[in-house]
């Protein structure tokens, strides 16, 4: 029910509206707008390859059956394999690990299926698994040397690139794939581009050469603040905390 004061207000306001001229004055026309153009991608090559090649589980001709586990392998930054050469978008390790063959297996065939190959290609920027890991069977007792080969890893670094990617596609077309290959990878990753990677180095040297805070980590081990020395390690002193 409406009460009789809200209906004389409304045949009041017809009544204003009736002896106004709303109706607009200026009529708005349609005009040209200025898009930018679309990127076409005719200067990008094709491979003769598309797709991610097969790696094999098991290498050929290795000089020793057996290894040492060798942590240096994984520790500290990449220096082979961290820039974008031919690509332009990537996965990159930030932490190190190890990738076994079924992570090789994985981005290929995830790669292979959710992307046309005949738009988008891919490359490897890892080798093929050539570390042997050895173990030994359930319920064995200590002793009787070291175990026998059980499968072959490949060491990654942080910076490192695992697959470089490029076509004729941006960015967000690509992104779901790539994303979904970082979540399943045994160590910690990003998703970065040509553009990416040249503003993290510009932040980068911003930051350092702009800094106020006159307490980094370098200054306090170099000179030992409250006996800190006791506490680091050789590659504390190497890399000063960036690569733990």
């Amino acid at each position: 029910m409406f009460s009789s004061k809200g209906i004389t207000c409304c045949h009041r306001l017809t009544k204003f509206l009736g002896k106004c001229d709303v109706s607009p004055k200026y009529m708005q026309v349609c005009s040209l707008k200025h898009w930018t153009p679309i990127e076409k991608f005719d200067d990008i090559p094709v491979p003769e390859k598309t797709k991610l090649t097969f790696k094999n589980k098991v290498p050929q001709n290795l000089k020793w059956k057996k290894s040492f586990k060798n942590l240096k392998d994984i520790r500290g930054p990449a220096t082979a394999a961290n820039i974008l050469t031919e690509g332009q978008y990537g996965i990159m390790a930030t932490t190190g690990g190890y990738l076994k063959h079924g992570h090789f297996e994985m981005i290929r065939l995830t790669f292979g299926r959710r992307v046309d190959s005949n738009k988008v290609f891919a490359r490897w920027r890892v080798n093929a698994p050539h570390k042997p890991v050895t173990k030994k069977g359930q319920g064995q007792r200590m002793g009787g040397g070291k175990g026998n080969v059980d499968h072959y890893v490949t060491a990654v670094k942080a910076g490192r690139l695992i697959i470089e990617v490029w076509g004729k596609a941006e960015l967000q077309e690509v992104m779901p794939v790539l994303t979904e290959i970082r979540k399943k990878l045994p160590f910690r990753s990003k998703i970065v581009s040509v553009d990416s990677l040249k503003e993290e180095e510009e932040v980068g040297k911003y930051l350092v050469e702009n800094n106020a805070n006159p307490w980094t980590f370098e200054k306090i081990a170099r000179e030992n603040y409250l006996g800190v020395s006791k506490y680091l390690g050789p590659y504390d002193y190497k890399w000063f905390g960036r690569y733990r």
